[in-house]
């Protein structure tokens, strides 16, 4: 019997396959000249024999790992940094892991700040990464927002026509105000992105004069946050990996966003 062949792979996927990042983060090292094979410097979209070719990542070597590819998805708390390493981190989510899936290589398809909390995917799997990050795909990401002073319904077209700041267009593509009082304001909101900036949500506040005092990303696609409770992990099953993708109903019609004690 011959020994099993594994086809070539784009270098990209090799490396997201490794468990090392996501296939948008490995694409990026690749542009940045950090990803070498056989010694020589890689390019986008280069096979790669992952049996025999040798690859490296900033210097240290890539190895293709058969690990199972699953998604989890995470209650994140505050004060937790989305990252595998981080030497300024007291915590990271991966701290948190059970210890079934603490010895697993995941990645964050999509990160949360320090301060915030609410939906994190975690996966070892480079193309459902790849595809929730991309932004032609449109994932529905919802957060609740809660501000120091109230907002006023007049002003929600501005978060819709957003801000530029630093060369970069802030914006989010819908905004409803949470219970609202009888002269139209509140301190929390409902608002909808399907992109995702470092930031971008507290930026876009702050530039119109408003401070967050708290942000919880509650729902991604059809996926929602009730249920699991803070610092919870579940593996999602096929068919709520699906629902990621999946457009919520509210995108087409008003849907009232959960209460600030909702999980």
């Amino acid at each position: 019997m011959q020994p099993a062949y594994m086809e070539p792979l784009r270098i990209q996927k090799f490396i997201a396959d490794s468990g090392l990042c996501s296939r948008r983060a490995a694409e990026a090292l690749i542009v940045a000249g950090g990803v070498y094979v056989n010694g020589q410097k890689a390019i986008l979209g280069q096979k790669v024999e992952p049996d025999t070719d040798k690859v490296t990542v900033n210097g240290k070597s890539v190895r293709s790992r058969a690990q199972p590819k699953l998604a989890l998805v995470m209650h994140k708390p505050r004060g937790v940094v989305c990252s595998n390493s981080d030497p300024h981190a007291e915590q990271t989510i991966f701290d948190l892991l059970p210890r079934e899936w603490a010895k697993l290589r995941l990645f964050c398809a999509g990160r949360l700040d320090k301060d915030s909390e609410g939906l994190v995917i975690l996966t070892s799997d480079g193309d459902l990464a790849h595809k929730l990050m991309h932004p032609s795909n449109l994932v529905v990401k919802r957060y609740y927002v809660s501000l120091e002073e109230p907002f006023p319904a007049a002003r929600l077209r501005q978060l819709l026509r957003g801000v530029v700041i630093e060369n970069e267009h802030l914006k989010v593509e819908r905004a409803n105000l949470v219970n609202p009082k009888s002269d139209g304001t509140s301190t929390q909101l409902d608002v909808h992105m399907h992109h995702g900036k470092k930031r971008e949500i507290r930026q876009l506040f702050t530039a119109l004069g408003f401070e967050v005092r708290r942000l919880r990303r509650y729902q991604i696609g059809a996926l929602r946050l009730k249920g699991i409770p803070l610092r919870g992990v579940k593996q999602l099953s096929t068919k709520e990996i699906q629902s990621l993708f999946a457009v919520p109903r509210s995108h087409y019609r008003d849907e009232a966003a959960p209460s600030s004690d909702e999980n």
